[in-house]
């Protein structure tokens, strides 16, 4: 059945993913990635972003049971209409900006790459996944942080936030060569958050699947459906955006984690006012 939302699309996708060409695989993640582009470009305009043949953007749009690639991008610019046309005319001003040069240019390039990563980020996260991260970490005897290279700034500040919170929070930094016998110490109802992007680390992906094995909770924080950490996931955060800039944003990883941060400092309110409104409804019945 043709996917008729964006929701349906990504599923979609990220379901015929494991089956597509080489080629279709690559725009897989260029779809997802960019949807944007997507949604903007010519035919001609978007199999050059994806490194592709105009006629593989054809195939894939017909792998996903779409007559032609016009009828897969409708999806994607209604997608786009949803969110404001303010948004939408600025994504276009900044493809048609070019490369920036001087160091204002420079710095205006990644202020509006921020602003269209947070933009899809709101799209992407789910208030669902949210909520049941939230409460997999309330609920844990203590929370392990897993995350290396460019990622692992994602893993001291939430370390840093839930420990503030008087959460039981543990930074796996493998300090030493002991991040084995780190991993080891987790136990049965302990949650492990994992935080990798695409080049994937090879340690957390199989932290993250040792830890799974085990029946662990696994929190994921991660950029793509195709990411190697969401099998392994009990929640899985992707947060989209390209794989290939050379200096990757950390903007979209650190305001989930703020939220996430934050969501845990609200549950925790609530669940320790509740005795205190228990006592204030026995008091005033027995007045």
């Amino acid at each position: 059945m043709t996917a008729a939302t964006f929701a349906e699309l990504k599923e979609a996708i990220a379901g015929a993913y494991p089956v597509l060409p080489k080629q279709l695989q690559r725009i897989a993640r260029f779809a997802l990635d960019k949807p944007n582009e997507l949604a903007l470009g010519t035919v001609a305009a978007v199999a050059e972003a994806a490194g592709v043949q105009p006629s593989a953007m054809i195939r894939f749009a017909n792998a996903l049971e779409y007559a032609g690639f016009s009828h897969m991008q409708q999806v994607f610019r209604e997608h786009l209409v949803e969110r404001s046309t303010s948004y939408r005319d600025r994504i276009a001003q900044l493809r048609k900006s070019g490369h920036p040069s001087g160091e204002g240019r420079v710095l205006h390039q990644f202020v509006g790459d921020a602003i269209a990563e947070l933009g899809q980020l709101d799209d992407n996260i789910r208030q669902a996944d949210l909520h049941a991260a939230v409460t997999l970490m309330c609920r844990a005897e203590r929370v392990h942080v897993l995350a290396q290279r460019r990622a692992f700034p994602i893993a001291t500040y939430l370390t840093y936030a839930l420990g503030q919170l008087e959460l039981r929070t543990h930074l796996l930094d493998g300090v030493g060569g002991m991040l084995d016998n780190s991993l080891r110490s987790i136990a049965p109802r302990d949650v492990l958050v994992v935080t990798s992007f695409h080049s994937y680390s090879p340690e957390v992906v199989s932290a993250a699947a040792a830890a799974h094995q085990r029946g662990i909770a696994v929190i994921a924080i991660t950029d793509s459906a195709f990411s190697p950490l969401k099998p392994a996931a009990r929640v899985c955060f992707e947060l989209g955006g390209a794989s290939e800039p050379a200096f990757r944003s950390l903007v979209a990883p650190f305001c989930l984690a703020q939220a996430l941060a934050v969501g845990v400092g609200h549950r925790l309110a609530e669940v320790a006012a509740r005795p205190a409104a228990k006592r204030a409804r026995r008091n005033g019945a027995a007045s």
